[in-house]
Parts: structure tokens; C-alpha cells; sequence
């Protein structure tokens, strides 16, 4: 099954997924006239402070602030960690560098679907709103792309199976084991038990789950890192040296170790980048039209946000311990001068790398970190792939869906790892390529409301934010 997925993921994640990728990206970017380095400030206003508060008259189900902490739940979590520590040892030091210009591009990316989202949201049988791209495919740009709204929804609601769901509790079994004693099978029927709790509970539960959980753990994990770069400081240039110079020059070959090329840099920073931040594989859009807003450029604001505190903070972070301590090193110090353990790899690599300053405590940290933000990943990315599933068939089978996704929380504990991210690497790009079509196809529809907003909308709010203050 491995070497089928690994030939599979070999053509998807090759050169003309990349350009996709990076096309959309640089395209919108363009057309928005770098709207994401412009206007960040203003979305982080919208974001955590009054003036992106929803008045009564705004119609939605949970406010701005509790839309992307459900986003960030299903974001934030192993792929920050255990994602990174994979990205670095398969593709160097230098995997770093291209996941943050996958995250700057990404940026504009994950604007553009949650606006689309907005835009075209609907309400369900249930009164509730269902968005994503399945529904800015159908309703804008008509029936005759329906095959490529079925084609999202499909991947959509099998991938919430691998990357939300059981690559998160897999690392979370292994933390668990490693760290505590607990048994794989023992994790697998908690958070399979736990996860069905909050999830019967719908996307108000979620979304209260995700907004104590996400801030608290997020916090809890930079902090950890900061001290760190803070014990380590005069090693923070030298280590951004290495990220710059591996993104662009091969990690030579040493004794056993056969080297790491360039393109295995750009490759693995990618995909995992992809996996950390999920910029382009349309998942923001399906819980940013959940969000209760007076226009859709201020909910694709917020959401925009989220990429950026994932992928230039929190992955970032991860990165500069990992090659700092030295343990991006897979040789066990050969190449970095710096002995550690070697033949560690996910969320093992990280643990070991932030025991190896705050010995216990950083230990202990990296652990609640992965159960913690696994865990929310797991709820939140269940949302997704209801929405998806929902789609397909309906409300009305929405309760088989949550059966499987439960079932398959329990079965991802004690599966193969590398199978696992395999999957996940799969599912992702099978998301990507009609949600990126999706994008291009409809970035004009992109540019107009922006231009709506801050040409008619933005002064008039700011007037009235300034008397209200």
C-alpha cells in the first residue's frame, strides 16, 4: 500500500501540481496587489479586537472570532509539529524557506476561498449555513462544473478521514506511548469517545471547544519554543543561514546518509507546508461562511490570518528548535556537529528537541502540545468533512458520516505511520487541484468584492468604529 501511495503522490505533488500551487498564489497575490502584507494589521483588528465584533442584524452562526478558532483547531495541530520535523528530515533545513513562501502566497489563497465562501453560502435543512468550494464551483460558476464540485467534496470528505483525523490521533497514540505508558488501542477508544462527544454536539460545541482549547495550547507551545531561541539566541542567525542556503544547495551525502536534494527541499516543504497551514485546499472556505459578518471581504480577512500565525509563527517556530538543537540532523550529529539520538522522526524528533534544552518540561510541553492541538484537529476537521459529506448525500446522512469519522479516529491510533501521512499527502492534493481551478476560474469575482469593500464599505466603518470609541 505504501509504495502505491508514494508512486500516487509522486504524480500529484509533481511539478505541474507545484506551479498550480504556486501560480494561484502568485496570481491572486498580484490581482489583490499584495492585499495580504497591505492590509495584515487591519485583519488582525478584525480578528481579536472590537472592530470585527457582528452586530444582531449580521446573519451567520458563530461570530468571526469563534470561525477561526475552529479554523485554527483544524490547522493548528500535528502538522506544526510532527509535520515540520518530517519536512526537515526528508528535505533538509531548507523545506523551511519554501514553506514560508507556500504560506505568504498562501496568504492571498486562503483569502479568496473564504470570501467565496461568503459569497456564496447557502442555508441547509438543518437552518444552518454550509459553505466551501462545492458550492462557489455550482453557484458560481454554474451546473455545467457540478463534476468539479462533486470532485472536492468526495476528496473532501475522505481526507478529513487522513489528514484531520487519523494522522492526528496516530501521533497522538505515539505521545501518548512514548511519554506516558498509555497503550496505542487504550488512546485509540478515548479520543474516539471524546471526539463523539463534542461532535454530536455540532458546530456550536465545535466552535466553543475550539476557542478555549486553540489559545490556551498555542500560547502555551511558543512559549516553550521562545525560551529556547532565547537560551540559544546566538544561534538564531546562524540557523536562519542554514534554512536560506539549504533551500537552495543539496544537504551533501555522509557516511550512511545518501543527501538530500534541492527538489526534495521544495517537495517536502510544500506538501508539508500545504499540511501545516491548508492554504488552497479549501477548507477555510468550509467554516468561514458559518461566520456572522456584514461582508464577505472582512470574514476572508480573519480567515486570512490564520495562515499566517500557522505558518510564519508556530511552524517557524518549530523549524528554528529543530535546527538550533541540531536535530534537523538525521545522521545524529554528522552533518551538524551537534550529537543527538538518531532515526527519530515526527512528533519523537520535536519532543527530543525541546527536551534537550527544557529536559522535562519541554518534554511535557511537545506532549499536551500534540494531544492538545491534535485533538482540536480532530473535531475541527470533522466540520469540514461534514460539509463535504453533506453535499453529497444530504443532512440526512450525516449521522452515518459521524459513525465513520469516530471509527476511523479509534483506527488511525494504532495504524502504520508513514501509510498514514501517505494518505494524508494524497487526500490533500486530490483537495487542492479542483479547489485552485475553483480559484483561478473565479478571481475576478475575487477582485470585484474587494474592491466593493474597501472602496465602498471600509471609510464607513472606520467612521464608525472612531465615534463609537
Amino acid at each position: 500500500m505504501l509504495a502505491i501511495l508514494d508512486r500516487i503522490n509522486g504524480v500529484l505533488w509533481g511539478t505541474p501540481s507545484l506551479i498550480l500551487l504556486f501560480g494561484t498564489g502568485l496570481l491572486l497575490t498580484v490581482m489583490l496587489r499584495g492585499l495580504q502584507f497591505r492590509r495584515l494589521i487591519y485583519a488582525f483588528k478584525l480578528a481579536f479586537t472590537k472592530e470585527g465584533q457582528a452586530s444582531s442584524k449580521d446573519e451567520g452562526d458563530v461570530s468571526n472570532f469563534k470561525a477561526l478558532m475552529t479554523a485554527l483547531a483544524g490547522t493548528i495541530g500535528n502538522g506544526n509539529i510532527a509535520g515540520v520535523a518530517t519536512a526537515i528530515t526528508l528535505g533538509g533545513p531548507g523545506a523551511i524557506f519554501w514553506m514560508w513562501i507556500v504560506g505568504l502566497l498562501g496568504m492571498a489563497t486562503k483569502y479568496a476561498e473564504a470570501l467565496l465562501a461568503m459569497k456564496y453560502r447557502v442555508k441547509n435543512a438543518n437552518g444552518e449555513y454550509s459553505s466551501g468550494p462545492m458550492y462557489y464551483v455550482e453557484r458560481g460558476l454554474g451546473k455545467k462544473f457540478k463534476w468539479l464540485a462533486i470532485a472536492f467534496a468526495v476528496f473532501g470528505a475522505f481526507a478529513a478521514l487522513g489528514i484531520g483525523n487519523s494522522v492526528q490521533s496516530n501521533t497522538i497514540a505515539s505521545v501518548m506511548e512514548t511519554s506516558f505508558g498509555v497503550s496505542n488501542i487504550i488512546t485509540g477508544i478515548l479520543l474516539a469517545g471524546l471526539a463523539g462527544l463534542i461532535i454530536f454536539g455540532g458546530i456550536q460545541r465545535i466552535s466553543s471547544v475550539a476557542s478555549f482549547f486553540v489559545p490556551i495550547m498555542a500560547v502555551l507551545y511558543i512559549t516553550g519554543a521562545l525560551i529556547i531561541l532565547a537560551v540559544n539566541y546566538d544561534q538564531i542567525i546562524p540557523a536562519f543561514q542554514l534554512i536560506f542556503y539549504y533551500a537552495f544547495n543539496p544537504v551533501a551525502a555522509t557516511g550512511g546518509f545518501i543527501g538530500v536534494l534541492v527538489s526534495e527541499a521544495i517537495r517536502n516543504g510544500v506538501a508539508r507546508g500545504i499540511f501545516s497551514n491548508e492554504a488552497g485546499l479549501g477548507t477555510a472556505a468550509l467554516i468561514a461562511g458559518n461566520a456572522k459578518t456584514d461582508h464577505p471581504v472582512k470574514q476572508a480577512l480573519v480567515a486570512m490570518t490564520g495562515t499566517f500565525i500557522v505558518t510564519i509563527i508556530v511552524c517557524t517556530m518549530t523549524g528554528l528548535v529543530l535546527v538550533i538543537t541540531g536535530f534537523w540532523d538525521p545522521t545524529g550529529g554528522l552533518i551538524s556537529g551537534i550529537t543527538h539520538e538518531a532515526g527519530l522522526d515526527g512528533g519523537a524528533l520535536t519532543t527530543a528537541a525541546f527536551a534537550s534544552t527544557l529536559g522535562l518540561v519541554g518534554e511535557y510541553i511537545v506532549a499536551f502540545s500534540v494531544i492538545f492541538f491534535g485533538f482540536s484537529t480532530i473535531v475541527g476537521w470533522y466540520v469540514y468533512g461534514e460539509k463535504c459529506f453533506e453535499y453529497l448525500v444530504g443532512t440526512k446522512g450525516i449521522l452515518l458520516y459521524r459513525g465513520v469519522y469516530i471509527f476511523a479516529t479509534g483506527i488511525g491510533a494504532i495504524a502504520s505511520l508513514t501509510v498514514v501521512w501517505a494518505f494524508a499527502d494524497m487526500a490533500n492534493a486530490l483537495m487542492m487541484i479542483p479547489n485552485l481551478v475553483a480559484l483561478i476560474l473565479l478571481s475576478k469575482v475575487v477582485v470585484r468584492e474587494t474592491n466593493d469593500f474597501f472602496e465602498n464599505h471600509y471609510n464607513m466603518a472606520s467612521n464608525v468604529q472612531k465615534k463609537a470609541s
